[in-house]
């Protein structure tokens, strides 16, 4: 959600951002780990979990859940495409399965 006015936007709109964020998050790794060992690229995945193609919002929040992702070691983007999880994500979703 962002404000009409971003010089106007309080605590708490960055509060709302960042749980938008989380969850957005939450729902890409959810989904990759769910269709791993299958390779998606970054269109694939938000073609995926979003109907509408030209949504640029829902497409900007997958794509920047992916790179948060990236960031935190849970995802790996080779070559800035195909996204897939990394070891410590495969093994987080098997102990999470016991």
């Amino acid at each position: 959600m962002s404000c009409s006015q971003p010089t106007d936007c309080g605590p708490a709109a960055v509060r709302d951002q960042a749980a938008e964020d989380r969850l957005a998050q939450r729902v890409v790794l959810g989904f990759i780990l769910e269709e791993h060992p299958t390779h998606l690229t970054i269109p694939e995945v938000c073609r995926a979990l979003y109907a509408e193609p030209g949504d640029f919002t829902a497409n900007d929040a997958i794509e920047r859940a992916i790179r948060d992702l990236d960031g935190a070691g849970l995802l790996s983007c080779p070559g800035g495409r195909v996204v897939l999880p990394t070891r410590a994500a495969l093994c987080f979703q098997s102990l999470e399965m016991e």
